[in-house]
């Protein structure tokens, strides 16, 4: 057949298919008595049950098309537009392979170690470090900062790290993250957050790779890509961006419930912190600390803020993702310009390092569980305090590399399936990340030790090696370099023994249990804490599509607690059902909740409303003393500029409650001459005597549970607005006095007692 006459045939053949699909798709719109309502995530209802029964991938929705089949030189394609979409009923390898299993990485044993030879662990991880192009595919938006740790000398019993002798400092740079997010979401997302260190010790650099959230969602690293593919915006509409509140998320959790400890923490006031200042640092993992004589104790490791750990309430992060989607980062590169450094005590929890790997029945392997408190104290080992901010983001922030493979002598890994896969993906991620082998030599990555590492070449090589023989053995360079012993801080592997045992796809039978520890957390809760859970599931939940994603969710909050499940099946308005299996009671943690206490007011913001035509006595006073107790105090006034030669800091245009800790009012500002709804939103239609402008922001005040305080004229305002005896509303006529008072309410961080729980 002529080429032109061929190539007739199959732009027509290609055409006619285009018109079949799209008649096909004009027949089930149709077909439906209504228009369906948007956001179906699929093409398909999807069924309650976790389908088994083999069968191709259901087609795309009707408004979704493939691009039209060209060849790579725009040639007319026979195939049809779905041909470049996954073919087959089975899950399969890149190369077609058919595999049993993607849950389990291969072990000697199942509580082996995991292999290296395991061929489908390394190509799923490898395909999922590369997904991105440049940024991190997690943890891709964060804030760093520089400081310096000072051990002790607790650890030196248990660790023969240089980095834990007593009164040693090591400089280190801190990386906070949130995980699901592009570089450009919003900081203050319900969403688990990194907590990054890296330590460069004299003996090497030491990464301590964490979050602030001690369990994570799977036990084996090789699920890692799909919690992270389901927690994702979807892949065809990439949205919603940086949360949690959609159907892949929950399909994912509801049927992998090795995932629902973590979620249940996520749910809580933990996966809203209310700075990164103020929040928990966790190693995840079980580590293996060596002493001086080669005696091993397991361990996790815990960094405690000085600050206390204080959570932002669901409207507070709402509004923040919209007037300063940099809240966090913002927060902590203002606290360390402004000398309110964050401080940190490292902790650990210690275990003997027995064959079996478990401490008061719970499997120290598992990274879905952790070790209350209660059973093991943390012990103190050292204080991190943070004391500079980068210079230039990217070169810092941006291109810092961390890996959990990075350890020094006297700190060595366990056989942690999640660690194992974690060792291999951190390095895989930077060939791409940062463009080659090199990493380690930009200038953020350097180690503060001397290195002879033999590498040479490669992209971004900035090294000017010398010698001729980067190989040992060899004479031509003297034989250097020159191996290390123990004696001489070598790093040399623990010994462990590995269990005779077949190469398996499987976990061991402790891991089965995945209810007993979330509701030991849930139960730990105060009420109020509880009441914060109720709302999360109910919000995540109600923006799911599917009822049967839903109604699978509530089944699993029916086996951590009835009343969470029959609260948040209430808000879905659906039926709670009854448990499906049976959990043990439980022993209540108190450590888990974070609401008790009294803490520092260090790097707090406080706002001091002023009225330019009223009394302003006390003002400058309160600013001074709030200064001196390393409060940052913000002067709010209906311009900038000064006010008696006070400067204005906040305008009532600028201001919004979310970055106040704690108001203080001194006087009742009459509406500005910028309170027009014409030109500003927040003004409202209100003609009282007050600003409405101020009226919201202590209304917001009000509603999220902060401490207020009014003097003089400023009384007036709260009384408008029928605060006057509320809890944690202080008024009176002398400023010192309010002042006290509010200082002493606010070491609690808020006023609970303002919002009874449930009983």
């Amino acid at each position: 057949m002529d080429p032109k006459e061929k190539l007739k045939d199959t732009a027509k053949a290609v055409g006619e298919k285009v018109e079949e699909v799209a008649e096909t798709a004009a027949s089930k719109a149709a077909s439906l008595t209504e228009p369906p309502i948007p956001g179906a995530p699929g093409s398909e209802p999807p069924s309650l049950e976790e389908p088994t029964e083999p069968r191709e991938t259901p087609p795309p929705k009707p408004d979704q098309e493939q691009p039209t089949p060209l060849s790579p030189t725009g040639a007319p394609s026979a195939d049809p537009p779905t041909a470049s979409a996954q073919q087959g009923a089975y899950l399969t390898t890149a190369t077609g392979v058919r595999l049993h299993d993607t849950d389990h990485s291969l072990k000697v044993g199942a509580r082996g170690p995991t292999v290296l030879a395991d061929h489908h662990l390394r190509e799923k991880i490898m395909h999922f470090d590369h997904e991105r192009i440049p940024e991190r595919v997690v943890h891709a938006r964060g804030a760093g900062a520089h400081g310096v740790f000072v051990a002790n000398g607790a650890a030196t019993s248990v660790s023969r790290a240089a980095v834990f002798g007593k009164d040693v400092e090591t400089p280190v740079f801190v990386r906070f993250s949130t995980v699901l997010g592009s570089r450009g979401s919003a900081d203050t997302v319900r969403d688990t957050r990194g907590f990054a260190v890296k330590f460069y010790s004299s003996e090497g650099n030491w990464d301590l790779v964490g979050n602030n959230i001690p369990v994570f969602f799977i036990q084996d690293g090789i699920k890692f890509p799909d919690v992270i593919h389901a927690g994702k915006p979807h892949p065809d509409r990439e949205i919603p961006q940086a949360q949690s509140a959609h159907d892949t998320f929950w399909d994912f959790v509801s049927l992998h419930t090795e995932g629902q400890h973590h979620a249940m923490w996520n749910m809580s006031d933990r996966g809203l912190p209310r700075s990164y200042r103020m929040m928990e640092g966790f190693g995840v993992h079980t580590f293996r600390l060596v002493d001086a004589e080669g005696g091993t104790t397991l361990c996790k490791f815990h960094w405690k803020p000085r600050l206390g750990v204080h959570s932002l309430t669901w409207e507070e992060a709402q509004l923040a993702a919209g007037v300063d989607p940099d809240f966090h980062r913002r927060d902590l590169h203002d606290a360390i310009e402004s000398g309110a450094y964050p401080v940190w005590d490292l902790g650990i929890q210690t275990f003997a390092d027995t064959p079996d790997q478990t401490f008061e029945g719970i499997d120290l392997l598992d990274p879905t569980k952790l070790v209350p408190e209660e059973l093991a104290p943390v012990q103190l080992i050292g204080t991190m305090t943070l004391t500079g901010n980068p210079t230039n983001y990217f070169a810092e922030t941006e291109q810092v590399a961390f890996h959990t493979g990075h350890l020094v002598p006297g700190i060595d890994g366990t056989d942690d399936p999640l660690l194992m896969a974690r060792n291999f993906s951190y390095l895989d991620t930077q060939l791409t990340r940062l463009a080659g082998p090199n990493f380690n030599q930009i200038p953020i990555n350097r180690p503060h030790a001397p290195v002879n590492d033999m590498h040479r070449d490669g992209y971004h090589q900035s090294a000017v090696h010398g010698g001729v023989a980067p190989y040992k053995p060899n004479t031509l360079d003297g034989g250097c370099p020159f191996f290390a012993g123990m004696d001489e801080g070598a790093f040399v592997d623990v010994p462990v023994q590995v269990p005779a045992a077949s190469k398996v796809r499987a976990n061991p039978a402790s891991y089965d249990d995945h209810y007993s520890q979330t509701r030991q957390f849930y139960r730990s809760m105060t009420p109020v804490e509880q009441e914060h859970i109720v709302l999360a599931y109910t919000f995540e939940l109600g923006k799911c599509y599917e009822q049967a994603v839903k109604e699978r969710q509530l089944q699993c909050l029916a086996n951590i607690d009835a009343d969470l499940c029959a609260q948040v099946a209430t808000g879905l308005g659906l039926p709670a059902p009854a448990a499906s299996v049976e959990v043990p009671d439980v022993e209540l943690s108190p450590a888990l909740s974070q609401l008790p206490g009294e803490w520092p007011p260090d790097g707090r913001m406080v706002g001091i409303v002023v009225d330019p035509s009223g009394d302003l006595e006390g003002v400058e006073a309160t600013r001074r003393t709030l200064l001196a107790a390393g409060v940052v105090p913000l002067v709010i006034a209906p311009h900038g500029g000064q006010v008696e030669g006070t400067t204005v800091q906040r305008t009532f245009a600028t201001v919004r409650s979310i970055e106040l800790d704690a108001v203080l009012v001194a006087g009742a500002a009459p509406p500005a001459p910028d309170a027009l709804p014409a030109r500003d939103a927040k003004a409202g239609a209100d003609t009282a005597a007050l600003d409405p402008r101020v009226t919201l922001l202590l209304e917001e005040c009000y509603r999220h549970a902060k401490v207020i305080g009014a003097w003089g004229d400023g009384t007036a305002a709260l009384t408008a607005l029928g605060l006057d005896g509320v809890a944690g509303v202080v008024s009176g006529d002398d400023a010192a006095g309010v002042l006290a008072d509010v200082q002493a309410l606010m070491a609690h961080h808020r006023v609970w007692e303002r919002f009874p729980a449930r009983a």
